[in-house]
């Protein structure tokens, strides 16, 4: 079992943080399909200081939606000090995680997420002053440097570590890489090796082989996956079966269009049914993939406007294979 300071996880398989995506609708999916650890989107410092409404229902955490990380951002002491303990004391989130990987324009032109490897200064102090006012694990979400000149992880992540944080989740690449090219999976071996606390891996890990291949050759303590999970939360199952040494099966069509149906009724519940579909449009499409006869399925899905509308997809689909 995966220990993280006083917090033990059940698997290794880790759901990584996704922008717009990783909300409860989502995120209680992955834990139905037996993830160790999932992660919140990620709520903003500063929001919490000014007292966001909207930014604080983004911390309540339902009642059945554990183990859970939420993701903070922002690059100011204070104001991270500030909304940790807002968190510590006022979310029953499990772990507080700081991001230090996101490589997104208006997150970077604040100073916050990956841009806080050109300052690990801060970074540091960001880590250390959190931990020594809240009493819940604090981890951090990095990556490996802001560009190719500049991939400071290694002296970053122990930095880190020396200033208190109880894990470290590493995604493979710079900032200025963004999401292209390969990950680079014997870098985070290196943090790894160079550690004591746990450190997670992330990148590129799309299959049940992929899992095994990467844990394998970089000793990292869990694998989080991000994007292969959205649409198919199915992959969890089949990892932690395989880590089982049980046998897993291909997910029926009626087993994948019910998550699809679920995940938009949680939506709803959430947001209300027009801005559900609205974000509804840029994940139901991947629920869909490599569907048989799928394609003109997959598109209708990208244009969603109500509720009823998936529906009659759903049912249309059904018969179409059926025939």
């Amino acid at each position: 079992m995966l220990k993280i300071a006083d917090l033990q996880l059940k698997n290794p398989v880790i759901c990584a943080p996704l922008a717009g995506i990783s909300n409860s609708a989502y995120y209680s999916l992955c834990l139905q399909q037996g993830a160790g650890l999932v992660y919140t989107e990620m709520t903003s410092s500063e929001a919490i200081h000014y007292g966001n409404k909207k930014t604080f229902a983004m911390c309540e955490i339902p009642e059945d939606t554990h183990p859970i990380a939420l993701q903070l951002f922002g690059a100011k002491v204070s104001s991270m000090v500030e909304a940790a303990v807002y968190l510590d004391e006022h979310s029953s989130c499990d772990l507080i995680d700081i991001n230090m990987g996101c490589p997104a324009p208006k997150v970077v032109k604040t100073g916050a997420g990956s841009a806080l490897m050109h300052e690990p200064e801060l970074a540091f102090a960001i880590v250390r002053e959190i931990v020594r006012h809240v009493k819940k694990p604090v981890s951090v979400k990095m990556r490996l440097g802001y560009a190719q000149n500049e991939r400071n992880y290694l002296p970053f992540a122990l930095g880190l570590q020396e200033a208190g944080a109880s894990l470290i989740a590493v995604h493979g690449r710079t900032r200025t890489q963004m999401y292209q090219g390969e990950a680079d999976w014997e870098a985070i071996k290196e943090i790894k090796e160079a550690l004591s606390i746990p450190v997670f891996g992330n990148g590129d890990v799309r299959s049940v082989e992929d899992y095994f291949r990467r844990k394998e050759e970089s000793g990292v303590d869990g694998i989080m996956i991000g994007r292969a999970l959205v649409g198919n939360p199915f992959l969890i199952r089949e990892i932690v079966l395989a880590i089982e040494g049980k046998d897993y099966r291909k997910v029926a069509v009626e087993e994948r269009l019910e998550a699809l149906r679920l995940h938009a009724q949680r939506l709803c519940a959430l947001y209300g049914e027009d801005a559900a579909m609205r974000q509804l449009r840029g994940i139901a499409p991947s629920y869909f993939k490599g569907l048989r006869g799928a394609a003109v399925f997959r598109a209708r899905c990208s244009s969603l406007l109500k509720y009823e509308e998936l529906e009659k997809i759903l049912e249309e689909y059904i018969v179409s294979v059926s025939e």
